[in-house]
């Protein structure tokens, strides 16, 4: 199975430093991890479509 991925919170105000210097930033780190969460949802969902319309034939 699949390792599930946690839903990933947002940096605290503190975490970013506001220069836009930093590489990677922390919101860039945060937006990549909630990517990935965001599509495994998408892929759970239609798994689970999938395994409810094969279940009710």
């Amino acid at each position: 199975m699949t390792e599930l991925f946690e839903k990933p919170t947002p940096p605290a105000d503190d975490d970013c430093c506001g220069g836009g210097a930093c590489n990677p930033c922390v919101w860039d780190h945060y937006y990549a991890e909630r990517k990935k969460w965001r599509l495994q949802q998408v892929e759970l969902k239609a798994a689970e479509k999938s395994n409810n319309l094969h279940s009710k034939t």
